[in-house]
């Protein structure tokens, strides 16, 4: 899956970008590696191109530009944009994706999304931790230099001018994330949706904090091993990490907010809170809440309500299926008779004393009908009676009491 990043850098000193994209840097502290000699060592693999620049004159352009328009010169201002694409580590063995094609991909992404601007595009082969990812870096100048037509992304009509600074408004970024994703398409390398909110949020600080907290918790594992000690603890988690593993185990059972929030107190100290329809979380170490919005698509309300839902109807399948294994087979103590049989089965007799005074069901002649008053509750003429309404609709439905007197045989009720 290819993923689009941006920087925003506010250093005036535009050459440390070309030092970053041509010689080797420490991943963690991003300073450059230095050989016995003290010099920078030169990356082992990359391509690098300019865009109305020359690569290798890139910072002393950008300087002069700023000069002739006077921008830039504030150290606040934003100096430069930096934009990563990355791809899928499968795509250079599944899809055959090299150094070069990405490349050309990245020269032909920069030429259609930052016209007009000083920009540097850069491809690296070996990936953050040596995760062999081919990822290529577009540095562009803040301030245009030439202009250009507008564009339906830009958000305000001096974008497309010379001597105007670059604005990445939620436009522009949507716009070129679902570039990224026609490009991958296109080129039938893997790609995901970037335009959803992803399920477990993480940014680049949390990413670099958890890499560089799960290397000193490795370093003082070693040590507690080495001194005969096993440790507790393995993985380092971040405070929105520990939150998501917890969420996610709690939601897995509770079948209710209430319940959802008991297991969160009692297992994980985690204070949970909905405030204006919106789910928050409080880290035992924290004093502020984090929202769901922080953490994820499946950490808010709609979600966790699904899965309560779910959870209640599978605790209930699974009762019945309980209740059924654990119910009494009654019928083993009766004879086993098969249905198409009938003969076996005794059928009652039926007597029926009607008057003449009724034809197809209407009155001729004879002593007016009278009411029948209902057996006394629990009696065994009640019975009976119920007994006939019960599996004889058809008599009742078609035959008046005052002048119909249905018997069943005792030995059958």
């Amino acid at each position: 899956m290819a993923v689009i990043k941006h920087i925003a850098s506010k250093n005036a000193d535009y050459g440390e970008s070309e030092r970053y994209l041509i010689f080797q840097h420490n991943e963690y502290t991003q300073k450059p590696i230095l050989d016995d000699e003290g010099h920078m060592i030169l990356r082992d693999e990359y391509y690098l191109n300019g865009l109305n620049c020359d690569p290798f004159t890139f910072a002393s352009e950008c300087q002069e530009l700023n000069s002739y328009y006077h921008k830039n010169k504030k150290f606040n201002e934003i100096k430069s944009h930096h934009y990563i694409i990355s791809f899928d580590p499968k795509d250079k063995e599944e899809c055959g994706l090299t150094g070069e094609r990405a490349q050309q991909l990245g020269l032909t992404f920069a030429k259609k999304n930052f016209p007009g601007h000083q920009a540097l595009v850069c491809t690296h082969t070996d990936g953050h931790n040596e995760s062999g990812n081919i990822h290529v870096h577009i540095v562009i100048n803040s301030l245009r230099k030439y202009d250009v037509p507008q564009e339906p992304y830009m958000e305000f009509d001096c974008e497309s001018k010379a001597g105007y600074k670059h604005h990445l408004s939620t436009a522009y970024l949507a716009h070129l994330k679902q570039d990224v994703m026609d490009m991958c398409q296109k080129e039938g390398l893997h790609q995901v949706d970037l335009l959803s909110p992803a399920e477990r949020k993480i940014t680049e600080k949390e990413y670099w904090a958890q890499r560089r907290g799960q290397e000193k918790l490795d370093k003082l594992n070693q040590k507690m091993l080495e001194d005969g000690i096993t440790p507790k603890e393995t993985r380092y988690q971040t405070e929105k990490q520990f939150l998501q593993d917890a969420i996610d185990d709690a939601a897995s059972t509770a079948q209710s907010p209430e319940e959802f929030s008991k297991i969160l107190d009692e297992k994980y100290h985690i204070i949970f809170k909905i405030s204006r329809n919106r789910y928050s979380y409080l880290h035992p170490g924290r004093k502020k809440y984090i929202t769901e919005r922080n953490l994820g698509t499946r950490y808010t309300e709609d979600f966790l309500l699904k899965a309560f839902e779910e959870n209640t109807k599978s605790h209930r399948e699974q009762k019945e299926e309980i209740l059924e294994q654990q119910s009494p087979n009654t019928s083993t103590d009766s004879p086993t008779v098969p249905f198409s049989d009938t003969s076996a089965i005794p059928a009652p007799f039926i007597f029926i004393k009607s008057s003449p005074c009724l034809v197809d069901g209407n009155r001729s002649s004879g002593p007016p009908p009278q009411k029948i008053s209902l057996p006394p509750h629990g009696g065994p003429r009640r019975k009976r009676f119920l007994y006939h309404r019960m599996y004889f609709p058809m008599i009742q439905k078609n035959l008046t009491a005052s002048c119909c007197k249905v018997s069943l045989y005792p030995k059958f009720l």
